[in-house]
């Protein structure tokens, strides 16, 4: 299984990014596909998942309104559009899965698949 993580860059206070996820090595209908951040100092924090089956979709209070999350099934990949990008947003941002049933969505101890995480750098 291999969850490959890009996209991201310097972005001026905001400006937007689009970070895409792309996922192989099994079939991910059963699970959620998740973003998760963490910033120097600072705790591995939830940002958005959505099953990849499904329409439904979950976000961190800081981000909703300004994150999307979505996926392409002809790519086999989730995207996070993030639109109206602040200094806080800074981070290093990572995909992950998690099967349906384990656990809760926003807990990044739940999922046992990561990429390798990709630098996002607002400036004010």
């Amino acid at each position: 299984v291999q969850l490959q993580a890009s996209g991201g860059g310097l972005v001026q206070a905001g400006g937007s990014l689009r970070l895409s996820c792309a996922a192989s090595g099994r079939t991910f209908s059963r699970y959620y596909m998740g973003w998760f951040r963490q910033a120097p100092g600072k705790e591995r924090e939830f940002v958005a998942t959505k099953p990849w089956a499904g329409s439904s979709t979950y976000y961190a209070d800081s981000v909703k309104g300004r994150f999307t999350i979505s996926r392409d099934n002809a790519k086999n990949t989730v995207y996070l559009q993030m639109n109206s990008l602040k200094p806080e947003d800074t981070a290093v941002y990572y995909c992950a899965a998690k099967g349906l049933n384990s656990g809760n969505y926003d807990s990044w101890t739940a999922y046992d698949y990561w990429g390798q995480g990709t630098q996002v750098t607002v400036s004010s």
